[in-house]
């Protein structure tokens, strides 16, 4: 599983137990998985990349070595945030090996041609133009000139922590308050693996190596399952998703949820999990 940018490897923690150890948290013992949860190069429990290249491709790359040397000849995989586009690389780079993906992030424009738009759809186009016009900053900024902003986020750690809490507050389905969604202590605790370990610069250097190719048209046809979260940041439907994924096994919107899945919504997190793996085990 692939967190993303501003989470960590915290956002998993309450999913851990119930995803490999079902039968302790009132579950069965045959749903169990085994769990890999490599923190994004940059990122605080992984170095910080010394040369370029390091983009959600190579990344992809690395995870499936990782898979192959840990001696996993056939793997699921998982992601949110540019965990999305990581485990969507993975599928089209290591089908071999992938028998599966989910998403809880679908990173495919809405069709602005399409015809009979639903809720959703009409949701979707609305929350991607707010994020154009209001909510798309950070990623300009991250994308164009990481380093300068780097300088700031290690310098202060109000700067940091305001640079991420403003996403919480954002992103959640948070009714006006971070707090309402996820705890202090668990916002804290994803905070200081960013500023403990001096990671403003590297982290956002994943976005001046990656935009451009982020959401590529290429067809996967890996099998693929989606959680639908309606405070996601982008959102998007089955008939827009099936444009870009050919083989849609499971698709799920749940009417409470945003950005931060595993964090927010633990439990939904591991229903949707094992509900879209059940049937290719």
């Amino acid at each position: 599983m692939t967190h993303g940018w501003p989470g960590s490897v915290v956002e998993f923690l309450k999913v851990i137990g119930p995803l490999t150890e079902p039968q302790n948290h009132g579950g069965n013992a045959d749903d169990a998985f085994h769990l890999v949860l490599p923190s994004l190069p940059g990122y605080g429990f992984s170095g910080k990349p010394t040369t370029t290249g390091w983009g959600i491709e190579k990344i992809a790359d690395a995870w499936a070595e990782l898979m192959a040397r840990l001696g996993y000849q056939q793997y699921f995989s998982q992601g949110g945030d540019w965990g999305s586009a990581v485990t969507s690389a993975i599928a089209r780079q290591d089908a071999e090996h992938c028998l599966g993906i989910h998403l809880n992030m679908v990173f495919v424009p809405p069709d602005v041609t399409a015809k009979d738009l639903t809720d959703l759809e009409k949701s979707a186009m609305a929350g991607w133009q707010f994020y154009q016009d209001w909510d798309s900053g950070y990623s300009k900024q991250q994308a164009t000139r990481p380093q300068t902003l780097g300088y700031g986020l290690v310098d202060s750690p109000t700067g940091q922590a305001a640079w991420i809490i403003e996403k919480f507050y954002a992103w959640t389905d948070c009714n006006g308050h971070p707090e309402n969604a996820i705890s202090r202590d668990e916002m804290l605790d994803d905070i200081m693996v960013y500023w403990l370990n001096a990671t403003g610069a590297s982290s956002a250097r994943l976005y001046w190596q990656s935009f451009g190719g982020v959401g590529a048209a290429t067809p996967i046809t890996v099998p693929m399952g989606a959680t639908i979260f309606p405070k996601e940041i982008f959102r998007t439907s089955q008939r827009f998703a099936a444009q870009v994924y050919k083989n849609i096994v499971h698709w799920s919107v749940k009417e409470k949820g945003g950005h931060f899945a595993a964090f927010e919504q633990p439990s939904v997190f591991v229903e949707e999990v094992r509900a879209c793996f059940k049937t290719l085990r």
